[in-house]
C-alpha cells in the first residue's frame, strides 16, 4: 500500500525552527516529484515547496523563500522541509504529496491538482 506518512510538526514561538519530514512506504521516491502544501482554517490550500525526482530543482512559494529549505534522501525514502524564522502566518497543517515523474527529472510545479499520493498532515502552530 503506498503512503505518505509527514511527522515534525509542533507548537513554536515567532522566529523558531522546525524540520518536517514526508515518509514514504510501498514505493520509492527517487522517481516522484515531492511537494509540501499547507492550510490554514478558512483557507485555501496553499502550495509551499517541490522538489524533483533529481533533485535538482526546487520551487517556493513567496512567501517562505529564505526561510524554508526544502531537501531529500532518497536512501532513507524521506523528503524534509527546513522550516526556520517562523511566523505566525505559518500557522497551518502541512501535507506532503507525490506524483510519479521520469527518473531524473527536473520538472516541479505548485499546483495541487498535479499530485496524486498525498498524506495526512501535520499541525505546525507557531505563538507566543
Amino acid at each position: 500500500q503506498l503512503q505518505l506518512v509527514e511527522s515534525g510538526g509542533g507548537l513554536v514561538q515567532p522566529g523558531g525552527s522546525l524540520r518536517l519530514s514526508c515518509a514514504a512506504s510501498g514505493f520509492t521516491l527517487d522517481v516522484y516529484l515531492i511537494g509540501w502544501f499547507r492550510q490554514a482554517p478558512g483557507k485555501e490550500r496553499e502550495g509551499v515547496s517541490c522538489i524533483s525526482s533529481s533533485g535538482t530543482s526546487t520551487n517556493y512559494a513567496d512567501s517562505v523563500k529564505g526561510r524554508f529549505t526544502i531537501s531529500r534522501d532518497n536512501a532513507k525514502n524521506t523528503v524534509h522541509l527546513q522550516m526556520n524564522s517562523l511566523k505566525p502566518e505559518d500557522t497551518a497543517v502541512y501535507y506532503c504529496a507525490a506524483v510519479l515523474t521520469l527518473s531524473g527529472s527536473s520538472y516541479v510545479t505548485l499546483s495541487s491538482h498535479e499530485y496524486y499520493y498525498w498524506g495526512q498532515g501535520t499541525q505546525v502552530s507557531v505563538s507566543s
